[in-house]
């Protein structure tokens, strides 16, 4: 497939996950597919998984603590085997009731129409605050990303 098509089928994934379809979204992973954030001692869905069985894990671990308020892929960057997602979203930690903002960059590799290797950066500080259940904020608020300083 050239990268046009793998934009499209990135695409299309993210269109079933917004529908809620995740069942579609694990079916266009190949079968050893690695799917993987940094890992976080708070963030319950965080880390690597391995397969559709793992990827199955995944979302079922982020379904269960945190909801999606906003989730907008903006940009779509396809290279060789290579996508490149940049977006924004705002989620909810349902353990604490706090809620958080981080742009995203999700980098796809495919093969043969087949997500072989998902990478997701966001803002994990911004989210480990929203997941403690030690933190002193209130439930509800919202916790802006880090700001970067130059």
């Amino acid at each position: 497939m050239d990268a046009q098509q793998n934009k499209q089928v990135v695409q299309d994934a993210y269109q079933q996950f917004l529908s809620g379809d995740i069942r579609g979204v694990i079916e266009r992973c190949d079968d050893q597919a690695e799917w993987y954030s940094p890992d976080s001692d708070h963030i319950p869905f965080a880390g690597t998984f391995h397969g559709k069985q793992g990827i199955a894990d995944f979302f079922a671990r982020m379904d269960a603590t945190a909801q999606p308020t906003r989730f907008e892929p903006q940009e779509f960057i396809a290279e060789g085997d290579k996508v490149v997602v940049l977006g924004q979203a705002t989620w909810h930690a349902k353990l604490t009731g706090r809620s958080f903002d981080t742009p995203f960059i999700h980098v796809f590799t495919l093969r043969d129409g087949k997500v072989t290797r998902f990478e997701a950066h966001a803002d994990t500080a911004a989210g480990e605050r929203a997941f403690r259940l030690d933190q002193p904020d209130q439930p509800g608020q919202a916790s802006a990303g880090s700001q970067l300083h130059h």
